[in-house]
């Protein structure tokens, strides 16, 4: 009878054994899961209010124009989503970022550049110019028109390289570290509507070529 009781406690123990191992894998299968629900859906799994948000689909460049296919919709918590945040997207199509943004990071009112009216010519690029005084800039709103002034070159005066370019947006300067000590202080990059023929010249001569603007 002793050697009975005792297989039948060795077998009680096995079978106590397995189901523990058992129950420890479902266990562990259930964190992977709420993990990886927590990480798709960081608000609603935990049940906190999420808001659909625009962000960026890959890396954009500054005057960008949005199409469908950089932008899409998430779901974000109210702690995850910034001031501003835009929750449609009709509203980046067709728009310029005022700004570089990574991919995943949310796009904000400010990010786009102020709407201007059309320019009336479908022909028409948008140009970045880094204007020679970074004073100018501050003067300078999305949708007014200047002119484009190139500085002089030896023997030569300073020549008008586009009329009634339009502002599109201001973009933000270098940092200070940026920049040689000695070298002078440039204004940041303005993204200038114009005719596509005109806009291909300023863009090459600005390379070469200080260039800033004058006011209408």
């Amino acid at each position: 009878m002793d050697v009975l009781a005792k297989f039948r406690t060795l077998d009680l123990t096995r079978l106590l054994g397995r189901r523990t191992r058992l129950l420890r894998r479902w266990f562990a299968v259930g964190l992977v899961l709420t993990g990886a629900l927590l990480f798709a859906h960081p608000g609603s799994a935990r049940g906190a209010p999420t808001t659909p948000t625009v962000v960026a689909a890959r890396d954009l460049p500054s005057g960008a124009t949005l199409r469908a296919s950089d932008v899409r919709l998430t779901e974000l918590p109210g702690d995850a989503r910034p001031s501003g945040a835009l929750i449609s997207l009709d509203a980046v199509e067709g728009r310029l970022l005022a700004g570089a943004v990574r991919a995943g990071e949310p796009l904000t009112d400010v990010r786009l550049a102020t709407t201007i009216p059309a320019s009336g010519d479908p022909a028409t690029a948008t140009v970045p110019v880094r204007l020679a005084d970074s004073a100018v800039a501050d003067l300078l709103r999305p949708g007014q028109r200047v002119d484009v002034v190139a500085a002089p070159e030896p023997g030569a005066s300073a020549s008008v390289l586009a009329s009634g370019a339009m502002v599109v947006t201001i973009g933000s300067p270098d940092p200070a570290g940026a920049r040689p000590l000695a070298a002078p202080a440039k204004g940041p990059l303005v993204l200038l509507r114009l005719p596509e023929a005109i806009a291909t010249r300023v863009a090459a001569i600005s390379l070469d070529r200080p260039v800033t603007v004058t006011l209408r």
